[in-house]
């Protein structure tokens, strides 16, 4: 059996990584690279801090990778890159399903010294891969979605595919799921999240499922726009 997301597997195996720290930097000078050019300052970190709850499974928590090297803590970086103070909070743990995540996103609010500007949700993958009912998955993010709208927290769904061998019916009733809730919930939506690196082995692990340090660059240049356009004006 082709061990790839797009096949249906057991599911992801447990791990998870821990956050990233975070400074304040001042406006970098302009440096000069070995080829002689001048490269362009960093921008300040200015304004509010922003802190973005990131609540998913091994997709976010960085399975086998450098704790520095998972998507919240790249996306950190890449948000303080940009100027914004972003504080991202890796609520993320490996093997997590819908149900999974609908059991535990009261406590994981309720543990946040803070309320997040932002919540980014990931899940459905591992339900996906043990081939679960898409009613079911579909029932579990509402419930989460659910619970962060009742705190006011707006979210940043993030998608998932079904692949075409878990048949014609699961595909379309799988695929919808994501759609139909960032419409009921008023939530923006990155279709896809694995679109830059589904189909690009070179950045991918060799279980063929998570990405490598170099899959979540991709995943971060593909989605950080979508993240930043999500976080509150105010």
């Amino acid at each position: 059996m082709s061990r790839t997301l797009w096949s249906i597997v057991p599911a992801l195996a447990l791990a998870a990584c821990g956050g990233s720290t975070k400074s304040d930097e001042e406006v970098a000078p302009a440096a000069v690279a070995e080829s002689g050019q001048t490269e362009a300052p960093v921008p300040a970190v200015t304004g509010p801090e922003r802190r973005i709850l990131a609540f998913g499974d091994s997709l976010f928590a960085g399975y086998r990778l450098a704790e520095n090297e998972g998507y919240p803590e790249k996306l950190q970086a890449a948000l303080r890159a940009r100027g914004i103070d972003a504080r991202v909070t890796d609520a993320a743990v490996s093997g997590d399903t819908t149900a999974a995540g609908k059991q535990r996103i009261d406590f994981v609010l309720d543990a946040l010294l803070e309320k997040p500007d932002l919540a980014l949700v990931e899940l459905g993958g591992n339900d996906l891969l043990r081939g679960l009912s898409p009613d079911e998955a579909k029932a579990n993010l509402g419930f989460i979605l659910g619970r962060l709208q009742a705190r006011k927290i707006p979210v940043l769904l993030m998608g998932m595919r079904a692949p075409p061998n878990a048949g014609p019916e699961y595909q379309a009733r799988f695929d919808a799921i994501y759609a139909d809730l960032a419409k009921q919930f008023g939530a923006p939506l990155v279709p896809f999240f694995l679109e830059p690196v589904h189909d690009r082995p070179e950045l991918l692990q060799a279980d063929h499922i998570h990405p490598t340090a170099e899959g979540v660059d991709a995943l971060i240049a593909a989605t950080a726009d979508d993240v930043a356009a999500a976080l509150p004006n105010d």
